[in-house]
């Protein structure tokens, strides 16, 4: 009974408490950063994971082909971004059926954004829009990016101390 009471009184007093308004912010705060940017920090590996609808496949590789002769057209300091930049595609679709696309950086510019339409954007002046709209239809979820260090060399044969 107790507790009941200590409960009621609770919920009496929060009731009747004035919501306060939010703390203004600081004029000087920062911006927040773009949520959807996909980022790596200096000396990390990334995977990129791109879940697609199966039947928006070609929409989607459309886009990696343009991303792909735009690299290839660009000055070096654009196409040091993507050195070693490598997508692959599951031969499983996922639980939902969607297709499954891999991006796999080994060596990614350290705070480069690799959203492949920022770049396409970027590097392409006669891009036609309504190839962006297919890439941003095509995609089944927001791309999961993973960060990765190295952890082990399973294939390297290690050599012993010397004596």
């Amino acid at each position: 009974m107790n507790t009941l009471a200590i409960w009621l009184l609770a919920l009496a007093q929060s009731a009747s408490s004035v919501p306060q308004p939010p703390a203004p912010v600081p004029a000087d705060t920062p911006a927040a950063a773009d949520p959807a940017r996909i980022l790596f920090p200096a000396g990390a590996s990334g995977l990129v994971l791109v879940l697609v609808k199966a039947d928006r496949t070609a929409d989607y590789e459309a886009v990696i082909t343009a991303l792909k002769t735009a690299v290839a057209a660009a000055p070096e300091a654009e196409r040091r971004v993507a050195a070693g930049w490598q997508v692959f595609k599951a031969r499983e679709a996922d639980a939902k059926g969607n297709a499954v696309y891999v991006h796999w950086l080994p060596a990614p510019v350290a705070e480069a954004d690799y959203r492949p339409s920022m770049l396409l954007d970027r590097l392409s002046a006669s891009l036609p829009e309504t190839l962006l709209v297919k890439y941003r239809d095509a995609l089944a979820a927001p791309p999961s990016r993973l960060t990765l260090d190295a952890f082990a060399a399973l294939g390297v044969t290690p050599v012993p101390p010397p004596r």
